[in-house]
């Protein structure tokens, strides 16, 4: 209940603040329509304009001459549930305890459209949401939805050519029709068409399931493109995984560029409709895939890896000017995020965010290219069961890891674009590893964090060690004799 009412008090200053903004004649011109493009398990090297000669993205290479390309963004946590999470309230796994897929994001947390909806935006949600915590086929109720007004979504589906969803208040499932990516991409244009004579600007988030597996039920004609024999993979997928990588990656790289055709498609509705010069647009997705590489089965994120870790990011603004089309060096995690677009909103940044506003960086691309971005994995769960958790940051040039049991990796990624040559610990990368870990403690201090703690610590914080359900309205079906439950469906012993 305390819980409750401090975020209805975050609420009515967030509103208060703005009160004063909304009654100035020219409010609409000063806030900025925002288009959210969420792609699954999308990793930065494969897109045209990121150097893969291989997969087709017209649209994106063409986005990517109009906005600024952060290449060095990372996933908080790449997997799904702890990075949406992340994202919508600005804040680290540590710190909500979102650090496991299907978990129930707490509704005390201050979120996304929350605070939109509260500085007069209408917000809107379409697509994968994987935050309900009640299982994936179940509704995602009205009331816990975290603010968002219009809803077209479902928990979590990736069957895409029979994917479900829920609309509004109806609690019948429905389905949605041919392809799901092209059909959540419809019925965005149709929501943008519906409001852009609105007095109000909206906050349109569009999550796309792509190119996330099943790989097989990518469109054939797409599929065709990528003849498995002609893939050319990354010298870091060792021999034992090449047949299964290139057979995954037809599928993978056809479901690329049938998003990339979607959300072309939502661009080109934002400039017919007249509304690109005033809207904020980010393409980004929430982890990556590993697809073999570093000897990880395909489908595999969760790694500190690059291909599980850097995800693509480009966002443009009203107004860019001479920004549009540079890179932009300086790295950036999941928790950055929300406050940017917010600054960039002149909406007023809550206190309970964590992450830092960069929207400087965003209108002048060349700055800070050192900083450190912060992200980390608490409690590897399913097929990552068996691998370290770890603390890393990743700067302009460098990855460092840290597992509980000291310093892991160290990768200087302009000059080992594989991370194929681990330089930890090297007497000659001494005074590197040194800024790198002081960096990293540094962030950890910074959110709460004094030690790089075993998994076990954040098990027993949050009330998921020695419990047969993760939250007290979160359940899941009986298990006996488990110690830990680490999700839905996967049950391991601690001891």
């Amino acid at each position: 209940m305390k819980q409750t009412k401090i975020k209805a008090l975050l609420l009515l200053l967030v509103a208060s603040s703005m009160a004063v903004v909304s009654c100035q004649k020219e409010a609409k011109s000063l806030q900025p329509n925002v288009i959210f493009i969420l792609t699954d398990q999308w990793r930065a090297s494969s897109l045209g304009y990121a150097g893969d000669d291989i997969v087709q993205t017209p649209h994106l290479d063409e986005f990517t001459k109009e906005a600024v390309n952060f290449k060095n963004a990372v996933s908080v946590t790449p997997v799904c549930t702890p990075y949406r999470a992340s994202l919508m309230t600005g804040r680290y796994p540590s710190s909500t305890g979102m650090f496991i897929n299907d978990l129930y994001l707490p509704s005390e947390e201050l979120c996304f459209a929350e605070i939109f909806n509260a500085a007069g935006y209408n917000t809107a949600y379409l697509g994968k949401w994987h935050l309900d915590g009640h299982g994936r086929a179940s509704n995602v109720a009205p009331e816990r939805r975290q603010g968002w007004t219009f809803w077209k979504g479902a928990e979590c589906d990736h069957n895409y050519v029979n994917e479900h969803y829920f609309d509004n208040d109806d609690p019948n499932k429905k389905h949605w029709e041919g392809y799901s990516t092209y059909a959540i991409a419809d019925e965005a244009n149709k929501y943008m068409e519906n409001h852009v004579e609105n007095d109000n600007p909206f906050c349109l988030f569009v999550s796309l399931g792509t190119p996330h597996f099943p790989h097989e039920t990518a469109p054939e004609e797409l599929k065709a493109l990528y003849p498995p024999e002609k893939l050319i993979l990354p010298p870091n997928v060792p021999e034992n995984w090449e047949e299964k990588a290139r057979e995954e990656l037809q599928g993978y790289y056809a479901h690329c560029t049938a998003t990339d055709k979607a959300i072309g498609d939502i661009i080109n509705k934002i400039k017919e409709l007249g509304i690109y010069d005033n809207s904020i647009i980010v393409f980004t997705s929430d982890h990556g895939e590993m697809m073999g590489g570093h000897d990880f089965r395909p489908y595999m994120k969760h790694q500190p890896f690059s291909e599980s870790a850097n995800v693509p990011f480009l966002v443009t603004y009203p107004n860019m000017g001479s920004n549009a089309g540079k890179l932009a060096e300086a790295a950036i995690t999941t928790p950055d995020i929300l406050p940017s677009l917010l600054s960039l909103c002149n909406i007023d940044i809550p206190e309970t965010i964590e992450g830092y506003d960069l929207s400087p960086i965003f209108k002048a691309p060349e700055q800070d290219k050192e900083r450190a971005a912060l992200y980390m994995n608490l409690s590897p769960f399913g097929i990552a069961f068996p691998t370290e958790e770890y603390r890393a940051v990743r700067t302009d040039q460098y990855t460092y890891v840290q597992t509980p049991n000291g310093p892991s990796m160290l990768f200087d990624d302009k000059n080992d674009f594989y991370q194929m040559n681990n330089l930890v610990n090297q007497p000659e990368y001494q005074e590197v590893q040194q800024k790198l870990e002081k960096q990293l403690m540094e962030e950890l201090k910074r959110i709460g964090e004094e030690e790089v703690h075993p998994r076990e610590y954040y098990l027993k914080k949050f009330g998921y060690f020695g419990r047969k359900e993760l939250r007290e309205d979160y359940h899941i079906a009986t298990v006996n004799d488990v110690e830990t439950v680490v999700s839905p469906y996967k049950t391991f012993e601690i001891k």
